[in-house]
């Protein structure tokens, strides 16, 4: 029980932390309703093919991203993870790796990196010199990426099939010689599976992120001409910091077991942002709360068939001003042999404006590969 107590109150420190910390984050005006969004986007093609419904159910190499507690769960000793995906036709890169292993028999350990961005953009700003000749030879290209390392910890605790985990977050972002900003943030989980029930909570950004920006305004102002550079300097961005405030994910899942060797894995998640109101189905001033739900097909635990929905939001049309619930839907497939998996998706970017017919599905493929 002393193990038991011990791990609770090192989360009970942890949320009591960012509960103070909420009020007066929530009051500054550096607190971006957005702030380093790209690590909401999801990991993995299977949990992107459920809708990203993960926090009672990842126990692989990506419970580092979604619940680090359930790493301790992962059914072989070594577990490595890699995926890629092209968002807007190829323009955005978005690539993920993981690792994790057990320490003993009752702890484990993971590493994650992802990588967000935009590649060979280019700077024409000098392509006319003072002559008002074009000289392509002056084009330069930078690159606009955001980075994040997760170094996880997850532990069993003295009930049978509770454990507990937790996150250091480290992040880079950068907009080629123009900007960098570097920040720090904890997440915290539990999980807890009982006779076929999945329970999971998920904390990120417990004690608030935070994120300090470095601008050079020199570059930023290089290549103006020089009548029209003494009223830009007035709108150089300062150097500042910005915090990211707390998010909840509460999930559930339950396999069942079907006729001929199919099986089936449903799952939801409750996701909870304390940074304003946002359109989801319940939004208060404090707290907007968005479901999502998911459900996995399984043949003798080799093939999988994935579906999922989430991310509801309440849309108006640009013609008559109504309104419409609209969401985000997914599809995915996976295969798992000898310890490799592997897994498609399908998955919508965002959700579209009424009437919209652009298109922005993402195909993720992801492996995974676990051994002893």
């Amino acid at each position: 029980m002393s193990q038991l107590s011990s791990a609770a109150r090192g989360l009970l420190i942890a949320g009591a932390c960012g509960a103070m910390a909420l009020p007066a984050a929530a009051q500054s005006s550096k607190t971006p309703k957005y702030s380093n969004e790209f690590l909401n986007l999801g990991v993995g093609a299977r949990a992107l093919g459920m809708g990203k419904v993960q926090v009672s159910l990842a126990t692989d190499a990506t419970a580092g991203y979604w619940n680090p507690a359930g790493l301790v769960n992962q059914t072989h000793k070594y577990d490595g993870v890699l995926m890629h995906s092209e968002l807007f036709s190829g323009i955005v890169k978005n690539d993920y790796a993981a690792f994790s292993m057990p320490l003993d028999e009752k702890s484990a350990i993971g590493a994650s990196l992802l990588r967000l961005g935009v590649d060979n953009i280019a700077d024409t700003r000098a392509l006319v010199n003072e002559y008002g000749y074009v000289d392509y030879s002056k084009i330069e290209y930078f690159s606009v990426a955001d980075y994040a390392l997760l170094l996880s910890y997850s532990r069993k605790l003295g009930i049978e099939g509770l454990s507990v985990g937790g996150n250091g977050k480290f992040i880079y972002r950068n907009i080629g010689k123009f900007a960098q900003g570097y920040g720090f943030g904890v997440d915290a989980g539990v999980q807890y599976n009982c006779k076929g029930w999945n329970l999971g909570l998920m904390a990120r950004d417990i004690t608030t992120t935070f994120n300090a920006w470095t601008i050079n305004g020199d570059e930023y102002v290089k290549g103006v001409l020089n009548s029209d550079q003494a009223n830009l300097k007035d709108e150089v961005p300062k150097n500042s910091t910005e915090i990211t405030l707390p998010r909840f994910v509460l999930g559930v899942g339950r396999r069942f077991e079907l006729p001929k060797q199919f099986s089936a894995l449903v799952a939801a998640d409750f996701e909870a942002t304390t940074d304003g109101q946002r359109g989801t189905p319940i939004s208060t001033k404090g707290v907007s709360i968005n479901p999502s739900a998911g459900v996995e097909i399984g043949y003798r635990n080799l093939v999988f068939l994935r579906g999922g929905a989430g991310n509801y939001q309440q849309i108006s049309s640009v013609v008559d001003l109504s309104k419409q619930w609209k969401g985000q839907y997914s599809l995915g497939a996976g295969v798992a042999v000898s310890g490799l998996r592997v897994d498609l998706a399908l998955s919508r970017l965002a959700v579209e404006k009424l009437g919209s017919t652009s298109q922005t599905n993402s195909l993720i493929v992801s492996l995974g590969y676990g051994f002893k």
